[in-house]
């Protein structure tokens, strides 16, 4: 079988120097070159050459006479079976087998130059102090190379796609959280809006009744001033008569014109009465409740669009004997006295620890724990998760499925795979756990100042509970439920 480069090599040989293609009805001129009928017909036509002199070959330039055309018949049966043979397809598997440079079928692989090699090459020199062997026994520890890389690369895709499933349900969640938070925003501030018509309707009735009582007493005052500057005006015009009068006139009732005059007092009235004017003032008070609303409106629309709250108890099965509980389970408070706690799984026997009743499987929820370390020690807030451990010591990280913040006198930590201390504004009082177990967020805040503390990013399998630990005389916390 003749491979596709000798094919290729041959039709290149018999190929037309005018269109370069192969040739077509091929022709000889005097020359003895080869060339398509059509072709050279055309570069005859094209050229214009004098009818009185001979064209020149297109390849050489010779001389040749324009109606000696030969066909040539052998040429154009071996243009004919290279084409059939062109149409025939190349086995590249059998090009593969043979030796490209003895054509001789490829038997051993040298594994020290790793080459395929016929029986030939296998005599050579070169490979007489290498190691051949035949094909089959060669591929044999490739093959199993091969598999164990099959393997691996499978397992590594399919924690990539498992990854892709996971991280696409987050973003679904993600997604579904955003058209949450867009309905309670548009709820809210419908809601918002119309109480605020309302308030403006009411802080506007009361201006306006503040603008009339306004306008009536400064009626009464303009009227009350007119009488008083007309009765003034009537006695300074008699006296100024009187003035220009005969001493015997003058002198006529001047006493008890006198005594007229020098008793007569100025009212001075007050344009706005001391009851407007406190009205006045007070106006800005009328504007408190709106205030009021404003910051429960705030407070409620931040609470809705972040987590739901949770309302948690801790759980006296699990607490350390050390930590002494309230009542209610609301608060605990480290003592080194020894509480009589009856031993059970469920409860640490070394670290000094809590969680809450309950746990979470789902959901997002959120949780306010107050913390006292006036006399030192130090409190953990976290999560954990249902299996963590709880006989002997407790590793305080990821890796032991513990998610938590320490706070301690001056400093607060974030108990990663190594604890990082933390660079805060001021010493958290009081801190905000909050949970969202789709997403796997466990993220901190300072509950009066707001500012982020740290967010673990985890992926959940299991059940979850709020986790408290303290350490220290005095130190203690509360569920600010």
């Amino acid at each position: 079988m003749a491979s596709a480069a000798s094919l290729t090599s041959l039709a290149d040989e018999v190929n037309c120097p005018i269109c370069q293609g192969i040739l077509r009805e091929p022709v000889t001129i005097d020359c003895g070159h080869n060339f398509c009928r059509g072709c050279l017909t055309r570069f005859l036509e094209i050229s214009g050459s004098d009818p009185e002199e001979n064209p020149t070959c297109p390849l050489c330039k010779e001389p040749f006479r324009p109606g000696n055309f030969r066909p040539n018949w052998q040429l154009a049966s071996v243009v004919e079976n290279i084409e059939r043979l062109r149409l025939v397809p190349t086995s590249d598997s059998e090009e593969r087998d043979v030796c490209r440079e003895h054509r001789e079928k490829v038997y051993f692989f040298c594994e020290d130059d790793e080459m395929q090699l016929c029986v030939v090459c296998r005599e050579a020199w070169e490979h007489r102090s290498h190691t051949v062997r035949f094909l089959e026994d060669a591929a044999g520890p490739y093959r199993e190379q091969i598999q164990k890389c099959l393997e691996s690369l499978r397992k590594e895709r399919e924690e990539i796609q498992g990854i892709q499933s996971r991280e696409n349900q987050r973003i679904q969640v993600l997604l579904t959280q955003v058209a949450t938070k867009r309905q309670k925003v548009i709820s809210e501030f419908a809601h918002l809006s119309q109480f605020l018509e309302e308030q403006q309707g009411i802080l506007l009735a009361q201006l306006e009744r503040l603008d009339g009582d306004i306008l009536k007493q400064r009626d009464e005052f303009d009227a009350l001033v007119t009488g008083e500057i007309c009765r003034f005006s009537a006695l300074i015009t008699e006296l100024e008569e009187k003035s220009e009068r005969s001493a015997r006139e003058l002198l006529m009732d001047i006493r008890s014109t006198l005594i007229r005059c020098e008793t007569r007092k100025c009212r001075k009235p007050e344009a706005v009465s001391p009851e407007l004017g406190q009205r006045i003032r007070d106006f800005p008070h009328q504007a408190l409740p709106l205030q009021r609303e404003m910051k429960m409106f705030l407070e409620k629309l931040s609470f809705e669009l972040d987590y739901e709250p949770a309302h948690i108890s801790l759980d006296p099965q699990t607490s350390h004997p050390k930590l002494l509980l309230s009542e209610d389970n609301q608060q605990a408070k480290f003592s080194y006295k020894w509480q009589n706690s009856p031993d059970n799984f469920r409860r640490f026997d070394r670290a000094t620890c809590v969680l809450a009743q309950g746990g979470f499987t789902e959901g997002r929820h959120t949780w306010v724990v107050s913390v006292d370390l006036a006399h030192g020690g130090s409190c953990t807030i976290g999560v954990v998760n249902e299996d963590v451990q709880r006989k002997g010591e407790l590793r305080l990280r990821p890796e032991e499925g513990v998610w938590a913040v320490r706070l301690a006198w001056g400093f607060v930590s974030a108990l990663g795979s190594f604890p990082t201390r933390l660079t805060l504004e001021e010493q958290p009082r009081q801190v905000r756990v909050s949970l969202d177990y789709e997403v796997g967020w466990v993220t901190f805040v300072n509950a009066v100042t707001q500012e982020p503390i740290y967010t673990f990013t985890v992926s959940f399998t299991q059940k979850v509970f709020p986790f408290f630990g303290l350490w220290g005389r005095g130190s203690s916390l509360s569920l600010n439920n």
